[in-house]
């Protein structure tokens, strides 16, 4: 087992440690609620602009994956609240999971 010290330790920004979360989405069946609002939904992600960010698209196009760094599960789930996909009613259903990795 490795010594305490050698276990990696989350980053921190401003004092208070990043944890990072998977966005686990599947979309709903409108699908031109989809198209209006995906390239929306691609500028808000990159526009804020997070310490940690990684996504993409599952090969079936059925949802998608993304996984970003936030300090809390409150401010995770409050980015997530202000996708134009979820705004806009088109993901049918989502999970938001703490990722440790």
């Amino acid at each position: 087992m490795p010594a305490e010290s050698d276990q990696r330790q989350p980053p921190t920004f401003s004092g208070q440690t990043m944890r990072k979360y998977a966005f686990i989405y599947f979309l709903g069946e409108d699908i031109d609620t989809i198209r209006n609002s995906l390239g929306q939904h691609v500028r808000y992600w990159k526009g804020l602009g997070l310490d940690y960010y990684v996504n993409g698209p599952f090969a079936d196009r059925s949802g998608g994956l993304i996984v970003f760094s936030s300090d809390s599960p409150e401010k995770a789930g409050k980015i997530i609240a202000q996708d134009p996909l979820v705004k806009a009613g088109a993901v049918g259903q989502y999970w938001l999971k703490e990722w440790v990795a």
